[in-house]
């Protein structure tokens, strides 16, 4: 009887492993925005590839299933996928039955996207309702057209991703076969969650909330699915269970809500407090016919007489490069645990924040950075974007946009940087567009410094920002010196349509690299500077770097190349695999020498 009952459980217990595996990432993927009435996609699709880009022609748009399975929302090129196919994707099909739940009735119905590398085009029962261009940007389609409660529909995603054609962003993605200096493996299709969710028609659709400390105030702007007459919106600010401000206004896009915030608890990487939001809106009989579940740090960031200041005091920047890789989700993090764990290990090594180099990181690692107390600097997958091109500004500023709006209400979020090292940028599109980036993005958001094109090819900039992976301690500070009468260091000086110094905050957005790896890995990987030749070396070059960007005293920040290692790149401060490979705690004590708030 009991060898009976233990086959049972372990029957029992495999049933629920499969029923778990079919919900990867399970977490609701829009913290700072949280409905209840929502249905996770995540799991087991089809699909197909198209390598001939023959797929309309043979009507796959009108399939009912595909012969191959994957696991979304893990890209095709990795192991969490179950695909694993790394060569270039330029087109490929998904499939799976979308059942909408019978009690969505009379509401509007949204299939959300996390991101989808790079364009998608959605197709409900054989029928196109829809088309998105943006390999990093969240987006969401109205199906409410299309689809009736109650009953199953056929999605179709098609997507195409043309790496190489200069026309779209693609980051760290590499444009030959194999992964080679600091590109890796390529990234296509789904990669963040998609989800549906119900929302009355007179719904929230976002909201801009700008915390005003100086007038101890919190500011909110909402916009409306379709605006009322006779309905309202009510804003709660809670701290824990207790009520510390409280609005009602019309749900109109042009109400404005003010909340007095008396005594604020201020949002700080050392206390990182937030406050609960909850928003209702309310028909003509004070009916809630729409929730929302959010949160705010208050908190303010600006620049000025060459210093970044957070709540008004001046903040020193520590920052890691973190590029967002992981070596079974490619750009998907398996979990939301290892975001988490991201910023906990940045911590541990002496950072107060981190660089999110070339990618566009999901909401659910800003959520934990805003949790956890570590400053982030927004940016785009700008590589392999020929600058230069018309229809690569067009196809950018339309995903900068999109990203901008989704992340502008986090705390963490310090500073805007659309573009990295773009070298190749000339007189007339690249300084072009970069300031109409610029503009839209100060449109959008007003709130935050921009670093407009880190490791310099300034045009217009908040932020002055420069690379140096000079190694030796004494030339890294002969060439941080700021003389008088002579522009400081940059990284482009010969270009007369660029930008000069004018007194912004000077800061080292990437330095040292420095590498450190097993014997047998050393043949095809790489840092910067060379092997040191054991540890002690390693240390005395870190703090050498660290110690040169203390004598110079302008210098506003840092940013050490790289929290892990990636692939082949090899000088992270961390393994691929997010383990340590040095004494962590030397590791923080070289980089805390730099207090975040000198003085104190």
């Amino acid at each position: 009887m009991k060898k009976l009952f233990v086959v049972a459980l372990l029957a029992l217990m495999n049933v629920w492993n499969v029923f778990s595996a079919d919900v990867p990432r399970p977490e609701y993927p829009r913290p700072q925005f949280e409905r209840a009435d929502w249905v996770n996609l995540n799991g087991i699709w089809t699909y197909e590839f198209d390598f001939g880009n023959s797929g309309k022609d043979r009507k796959l748009q009108e399939t009912d299933k595909f012969k191959n399975n994957i696991i979304v929302p893990f890209c095709p090129e990795s192991k969490l996928s179950g695909v694993e196919h790394t060569d270039f994707i330029n087109q490929m099909w998904y499939q799976r039955p979308l059942t909408i739940p019978a009690n969505w009735n009379g509401k509007k119905i949204f299939l959300n996207f996390g991101a989808v590398d790079y364009c998608a085009e959605i197709f409900i029962d054989k029928k196109f309702i829809a088309r998105h261009f943006g390999g990093s940007s969240s987006f969401s389609i109205d199906l409410t057209r299309y689809v009736k409660p109650g009953q199953t529909h056929n999605l179709v995603v098609f997507v195409k991703d043309d790496l190489r054609s200069g026309e779209q962003t693609g980051g760290k993605q590499c444009t030959n076969y194999f992964s080679g200096g600091c590109s890796y493996t390529r990234v296509t299709g789904i990669w963040q969650t998609v989800w549906m969710e119900a929302v009355a028609p007179n719904g929230l659709k976002n909201v801009f909330a700008r915390p005003d400390i100086d007038q101890k105030q919190l500011v909110i702007l909402p916009e409306f699915y379709q605006e009322s007459n006779d309905g309202t919106l009510e804003v709660t600010v809670l701290d824990g269970k207790k009520t510390v401000a409280k609005k009602e206004v019309s749900s109109c896009n042009g109400s404005v809500v003010v909340l007095p915030m008396k005594n604020m608890n201020l949002w700080t990487p050392e206390t990182p407090f937030l406050y609960d939001v909850v928003y209702r809106v309310k028909d003509a009989k004070g009916n809630v016919i729409d929730e929302v579940k959010s949160y705010v740090g208050m908190r303010k960031v600006h620049t000025a007489n060459g210093i970044f200041y957070l709540n008004n005091e001046p903040y020193y920047q520590r920052l890691v490069l973190d590029q967002g890789y992981y070596p079974d989700g490619i750009w998907t993090a398996p979990s939301d645990e290892a975001l988490k764990n991201d910023i906990v290990l940045g911590k541990e090594a002496g950072f107060n924040g981190a660089r999110l180099h070339q990618k566009v990181f999901e909401e659910r690692y800003y959520y934990w950075a805003d949790k956890l107390g570590y400053i982030t600097w927004g940016e785009s997958a700008s590589w392999v974007l020929d600058v230069n091109k018309e229809l690569a500004a067009r196809n950018f500023i339309g995903e900068w946009s999109e990203v901008v709006l989704r992340d502008r209400n986090h705390p963490s979020l310090v500073t805007w940087t659309p573009f990295n090292e773009t070298w190749g940028g000339g007189q007339n599109a690249y300084v072009r567009l970069v300031k109409d980036v610029y503009h839209i993005t100060k449109g959008i958001d007003p709130t935050r410094p921009i670093n407009d094109a880190s490791g310099d090819n300034h045009v217009l900039t908040d932020i002055w920002s420069v690379h140096n992976y000079e190694q030796d301690r004494a030339k890294l500070t002969e060439q941080l010196k700021f003389e008088e009468g002579k522009e400081p260091y940059r990284n482009t000086r010969d270009k007369d349509f660029l930008a000069v110094y004018e007194g912004q905050p000077y800061m080292l957005d990437e330095f040292g690299g420095i590498p450190w790896m097993a014997e047998k890995d050393r043949k095809n990987s790489w840092g910067y500077g060379g092997m040191p030749a054991n540890e002690e070396e390693f240390y005395k070059r870190l703090e050498g770097q660290i110690d040169a960007i203390i004598d110079s005293k302008h210098v506003w920040g840092f940013c050490y190349t790289q929290l892990t290692d990636v692939e082949q790149e090899k000088n992270g401060v961390y393994y691929y695999n997010r383990t340590p490979k040095l004494d962590m705690k030397r590791i923080k004590a070289i980089f805390e020498k730099i207090p975040s708030r000198p003085g104190k």
